[in-house]
């Protein structure tokens, strides 16, 4: 017998077609079955059986790309098909399941894959719809997305009723705050509210020659603008008299871009600097530094701050100072040698010296 290659068990057998009677294939064909009909993908309800329950009942809703694009295996066509029908805005609920099993293809290898595998008569009408069936289906489809067009409608009407009530409410809003803006400014005049937009109070003082002689001229100024800015309202907090210094209303130099801290005062006297100086700090900061080394270090009492020519240094002699390496070689060696000759007559003497003396205590003897 030839090879039969079984795709319920997924392997080849060489028994020929009684591998569909045997017990092993019928047990997985059972188990194959059950997924399909009962459970898919560890799914309490099957998607079939759940396509078979919205036959008469069908559901629309709105396209949700995590949900609406899954695909289901059918064992009997051994090919992917979709679960719903969607055209990316709505969504027919197992309408792709219902679609592929009312085809006359389904149809067809369905009654091959039960008479191949020899299954159980029974189950064979739980994966087929009838043509009246999806027929009856489309039309209740139709139905219901009509429904669910006018809610979503409504939907949208709704959403943009409350967007215009805001928008509407937003511009009472601002025309309110307008309108409560110009009737001071009406009141005091246009050219008031400018000049005191623009000029500040000192510089306006100062323009009209008052100078420091305010007295109670001054007094009268600052109740006139406490009033007008309580008018405005705003909070009057006091006037900072700026005749010492300037600043930035005035046209001086900001401090933070100022080198010298004192710059831009006018007549002010020289505040004194508090606590040491940059050199004494960097000083101490040395000296905290130094008392962490060893007290008995070479060079610790040594006066960095006394002066030194440039002939401080000991003269070696030789190449240190000037010549060649082997004029200094050759000099070496000529010292060495005279070490040597010295030597020599050193201990010929002293040896001549040893043998007199032998010679004297000798002859008393």
């Amino acid at each position: 017998m030839g090879a039969h290659y079984c795709a319920i068990c997924k392997q080849t057998t060489f028994s020929g077609k009684k591998h569909v009677f045997g017990k092993s294939h019928q047990s997985r064909l059972r188990v194959v079955l059950l997924k399909f009909t009962e459970k898919i993908c560890g799914c309490s309800v099957s998607q079939v059986k759940e396509a078979r329950r919205t036959l008469k009942k069908p559901q629309v809703e709105k396209f949700d790309c995590t949900q609406h694009k899954q695909k289901i295996w059918c064992y009997c066509c051994e090919v992917e098909i979709e679960r719903n029908v969607t055209d990316d805005n709505m969504t027919v609920l197992y309408g792709g399941v219902i679609e592929h099993m009312a085809t006359p293809e389904h149809k067809n290898k369905t009654h091959k894959f039960w008479w191949d595998n020899k299954a159980d008569p029974k189950l064979k009408d739980k994966v087929l719809f009838t043509a009246e069936e999806a027929e009856r289906f489309k039309a209740e489809v139709s139905e219901v997305l009509e429904t669910f067009v006018e809610k979503e409608d409504e939907y949208i009407k709704q959403e943009a009723k409350f967007i215009r009530a805001q928008e509407k409410h937003r511009q009472e809003v601002m025309q309110t705050l307008l309108e409560r803006k110009e009737e001071p400014e009406l009141s005091n005049g246009p050219n008031s509210s400018r000049l005191s937009a623009e000029v500040p109070v000192s510089s306006q003082l100062q323009s009209r020659g008052w100078g420091q002689q305010m007295g109670n001229a001054f007094a009268d100024s600052m109740s006139e603008v406490t009033q007008t800015a309580a008018g405005q309202g705003l909070t009057f907090i006091g006037y900072q008299d700026s005749s010492t210094s300037g600043n930035v209303h005035t046209g001086a130099v900001p401090p933070w871009l100022q080198d010298d801290p004192l710059e831009g005062t006018s007549g002010a006297a020289p505040q004194k600097e508090i606590g040491p100086s940059l050199q004494d700090f960097l000083k101490q900061k040395e000296q905290e530094k130094l008392k962490k080394l060893p007290p008995n270090r070479v060079g610790a009492n040594f006066d960095h701050s006394s002066h030194t020519d440039a002939n401080w240094l000991p003269s070696f002699g030789r190449v240190w100072n000037s010549g060649r390496r082997w004029q200094s070689r050759h000099q070496f060696r000529q010292e060495e040698r005279q070490k040597r000759k010295q030597k020599k007559q050193h201990g010929t003497e002293s040896s001549k010296k040893a043998k007199m003396t032998e010679q004297l205590s000798s002859s008393g003897v």
